[in-house]
């Protein structure tokens, strides 16, 4: 289920970002990029996720 949310929700907010930016810049919207980028965001952060420990790291003091 949260690989499904944080597709859903890289998609949704990659996609809101290239549309305001590319109407800041006057150039044409194009959906297969802000696609493509949020499914490459959505599978570093799995990467991420994977690589960064969950448990708490040990004070030595």
């Amino acid at each position: 289920m949260q690989f499904i949310v944080t597709f859903f929700w890289s998609f949704l907010l990659i996609s809101l970002l290239n549309y305001v930016v590319s109407s800041v810049n006057a150039v044409p919207f194009d959906f297969a990029l802000g696609a493509i980028v949020s499914v490459v965001f959505a599978v570093m952060l799995f990467i991420m996720s994977m690589i960064l420990p969950e448990e708490p790291v040990p004070d030595y003091e």
